[in-house]
């Protein structure tokens, strides 16, 4: 596991030579929230990595029901019974294992490592809505990736922990859009369209650093971000016109 620090925004990653996989530790004052599980194995490097900071996890808040990113929920849970669980309204389906899809969605197949129905024993606490709040930070719906998508920026200092709404491993880019160096996040979208509106929100939030689910953080985003979203608006129009 590798350790990048960025203010009040600890990147975890799992597997950063080959598949990286992050989770993010955020200091509050006097706690600790854990954006996204990660692999199953994590749970104790997460663990271990609270203790050194010195502040206790007191909220375990997850961008969206993948695989990789609720990896080690129900360990930590077990670890930390006293830490209140949040996911999107939307995703909390599809954290039970309900791939079902709403009338008024894309009707595209929920693509990814989604839990089996019954697989993962934890229930959310708490069901997030876009603008709730969570401590310093504030939930933003970002679907694209799956339909509950959630992104959340820090208010204090303009750093977004987008999860899988965009990727910095092999190459920035709007998931969906294919990087051969690291295709997966592609492989796992459920709606290009939707996710090419969503990161077109999330830029006007204008972070300050950019954090997301496979590949480094990156400062001062605007401009990779603006050709990763101009990359996407390309690939849709062409695509349109075949």
């Amino acid at each position: 596991m590798k350790i990048t620090k960025i203010g009040s925004v600890h990147q975890l990653s799992f597997l950063p030579r080959v598949f990286p996989v992050n989770a993010y530790l955020v200091e509050e004052e006097d706690s600790l929230t854990l954006i996204d599980a990660a692999l199953p194995s994590s749970d104790q490097a997460i663990l271990r990595t609270a203790a050194a900071i010195g502040k206790p996890i007191t909220q375990i808040v997850l961008t969206h029901a993948h695989g990789d990113h609720i990896g080690a929920l129900d360990k930590l849970k077990a670890a930390l019974p006293e830490a209140k669980v949040y996911i999107s309204r939307r995703d909390a389906r599809l954290l039970a294992g309900d791939r079902s899809l709403d009338p008024g969605e894309p009707q595209t197949p929920i693509r990814g490592g989604v839990p089996k129905p019954g697989a993962v024993r934890t229930k959310p606490d708490i069901l997030l809505d876009d603008g709730d709040r969570i401590g310093s930070l504030r939930a933003v719906s970002a679907p694209g990736h799956t339909p509950g998508s959630m992104a959340f920026l820090d208010e204090r200092s303009g750093a977004l922990i987008a999860g899988d709404a965009m990727q910095t491993r092999g190459g920035v880019a709007v998931t969906g859009q294919l990087k051969f160096r690291f295709p997966f996040p592609a492989m796992a979208t459920w709606n290009k369209d939707e996710a090419l509106s969503s990161v077109r929100r999330l830029r006007e939030l204008d972070p300050t650093v950019l954090c997301v689910g496979h590949g480094a953080m990156l400062e001062q985003p605007a401009a990779q971000m603006d050709q990763a979203i101009q990359e996407a608006a390309e690939e849709r129009q062409r695509r349109r016109g075949a």
